[in-house]
């Protein structure tokens, strides 16, 4: 249900975006976004994305310390190497102008998190200013997603592909420039198996970057994840107050 009903809201959304966005996407900016693959790649090392969200269907609200520039100035001098930020209103508290304000306030590279499901939409995050769009594969049809990544490549940012289990993971693979992340967190259900990033990374290839997602509270929990992811996205535990420069540096990821 969950699922369900946060997806249709979507769709309500991609319907008022104007068409005149795409073209103001496509030929507005004049140089490459920041790029957020690059931020990101090697798994010699594990990058940090540091998340900004207000609310959490799972949590409630955050316990937000500091306002949104402040907390993203925090993450980037604690070393994390892009951002992530929420957009999805009606469960997470999110907005276009947190996108619009991160990109304007930070020099990471930005993921625009949400449930996109129309190319609109990635038009749109192109426009405010992210550098990547989370695309989910439980969410889009295979078509869908297709049309979504190629509007990615049109607005030259990256399209990050979300996948939960090995048919999804599967599906992710066949766009061979895409980042691909996996999730811990089931999105109809909500809840976390933490351990099915580990089950699903050995099955991506080490030529293609690879995010973590989502129950990860300390660098103790990500040592695992070395050699076989790029990136980890953190969220609830820097928001809850934990030190981004302690969790970079207290175990295995890096800056």
């Amino acid at each position: 249900m969950f699922l369900k009903s946060i997806v249709a809201a979507s769709q309500r959304r991609a319907d008022e975006i104007p068409d005149r966005r795409r073209r103001e996407a496509v030929d507005g900016p004049t140089s490459r976004p920041r790029s957020f693959r690059d931020a990101i790649a090697g798994r010699e090392r594990l990058s940090l994305i540091a998340e900004w969200k207000r609310h959490s269907p799972s949590r409630g609200p955050m316990p937000l310390r500091l306002d949104l520039e402040a907390q993203l100035r925090a993450y980037e001098d604690g070393g994390a190497a892009a951002l992530s930020v929420l957009t999805e209103p009606d469960q997470f508290g999110g907005s276009l102008d947190d996108l619009r304000r991160a990109s304007a306030s930070s020099r990471l590279p930005i993921l625009r998190k949400d449930f996109l499901v129309d190319p609109r939409q990635v038009i749109e995050a192109a426009h405010c200013g992210a550098s990547a769009a989370l695309l989910i594969v439980r969410v889009l049809d295979r078509g869908a997603l297709a049309e979504c990544v190629a509007a990615c490549e049109e607005c030259r940012i990256d399209a990050l592909i979300e996948s939960h289990d090995e048919r999804e993971l599967a599906c992710a693979l066949g766009f061979d420039h895409a980042i691909l992340g996996v999730n811990n967190r089931d999105l109809d259900s909500l809840r976390l198996e933490p351990t099915r990033a580990l089950r699903l990374l050995p099955r991506v290839p080490s030529d293609r970057i690879v995010v973590a997602e989502s129950g990860y509270r300390s660098a103790g929990d990500v040592a695992p994840l070395l050699g076989l992811a790029d990136a980890v996205l953190v969220g609830h535990a820097l928001l809850d107050g934990v030190a981004p420069t302690s969790f970079l540096h207290s175990g295995r990821v890096e800056p």
